[in-house]
């Protein structure tokens, strides 16, 4: 069996030593070494040829992004970022999603060395994971200037139009992709990302700097606008519910499901049970199969469903499922997702 490779790039000696046990208990993970500093982890790539790397955000000498923009540049390659549960932690993980990193692990800034021992098993799925992972070059920087997916203004009803969207790893970035494709007057639409609480607040932040429409972090009772976005926040899950003609979102403090919370299952569920033949469903990158029931519930229920390909997803987990399961109507690109959306609803 051929090992994953793994290079573990972490000023803290003691987060470097605690990452290497947890690999090393592992039949399928080799730690081929370990760097103080991103200067040393540069020679060691070059001389290693890792194939994943797990990054801290915040180290000596040079940054963990301005280390990651550059890797990704010119020699892309699956990187985890380590990361604090801050919302300075958050800000800079998710700018490192942006710049390519495949998933992230957040650590809490007091005792971080014993947390990490209580998630090595995530740890070690996602560094798994990450060696399976799409990874692209990073491109020239565009302009962020918002931009529908079509120059001509399209002509739609969105009174009673939901866009539920599902989505875990590699999703913050899709997400983004999509909804800045959209136009303005699009109908309304619910988000459920995988991510921790203290991430929300600034993902909600990312996905307003891409679009004109306003983006919420979703609030019990909130009542659901067409042109509005509305996000889980990272501590509830997040139901669409009938508010007499109109709909509304409900957040409900249930206990993980599919060992997620929010969990897309649950948005997609409400979506099948209140919106029905007036939702369009779209499943996006992400690990696992969460959502994939709910999204076959979605289609009995009337609701057009989008799953995102299998070639433009980091990991396609839950669209590869619900697929499966025949929950989708079209597999679509990310790139073309937005174009598809607007024609289903003209």
């Amino acid at each position: 069996m051929t090992k994953i490779k793994v290079l573990i790039v972490d000023d803290s000696a003691l987060i470097r030593q605690i990452l290497t046990q947890i690999f090393q208990a592992t039949d399928d993970i080799e730690v081929v070494g370990t760097a103080g500093d991103p200067l040393i982890a540069r020679d060691k790539i070059k001389a290693l040829n890792p194939d994943v790397l797990t990054l801290d955000v915040e180290m000596p000498r040079m940054d963990g992004l301005t280390f990651l923009r550059n890797l990704m540049r010119l020699r892309p390659m699956p990187v985890v970022m380590v990361s604090t549960l801050t919302a300075q932690g958050a800000e800079v993980t998710l700018e490192a999603l942006a710049l390519g990193a495949v998933d992230f692990v957040a650590k809490p800034k007091i005792d971080a060395a014993s947390a990490l021992r209580d998630y090595a098993e995530e740890i070690i799925q996602k560094v798994r994971l990450a060696a399976t992972a799409r990874v692209k070059a990073l491109e020239p920087s565009r302009s962020s200037v918002p931009t529908s997916a079509s120059g001509v203004k399209r002509h739609f009803k969105t009174t009673d139009k939901i866009i539920a969207m599902g989505s875990s790893t590699g999703g913050t970035e899709a997400v983004k992709q999509v909804v800045s494709a959209l136009p303005p007057h699009s109908p309304a639409i619910v988000v459920t990302q995988h991510l921790p609480v203290a991430f929300s607040a600034s993902f909600a932040k990312h996905v307003g700097d891409v679009t004109t429409m306003p983006v919420h972090l979703a609030q019990d009772g909130q009542p659901i606008l067409p042109g509005n976005v509305y996000i889980a926040p990272g501590d509830s899950h997040l139901l669409v519910v009938k508010n007499g003609a109109r709909y509304a979102c409900r957040l409900d403090d249930g206990p993980p499901v599919n060992r997620h919370k929010p969990s897309v299952e649950v948005l997609f569920q409400s979506i099948a049970d209140n919106v029905g033949i007036n939702a369009i469903g779209v499943m996006l990158t992400g690990m696992g199969a969460d959502g994939a029931k709910a999204m076959v519930e979605m289609r009995k229920a009337g609701a057009i469903n989008i799953v995102q390909d299998e070639a433009s997803s980091v990991v396609w987990g839950m669209p590869g499922e619900a697929f499966k399961q025949g929950a989708a109507h079209h597999v679509v690109s990310l790139e073309n997702m937005a174009d598809k959306i607007l024609h289903l609803l003209e």
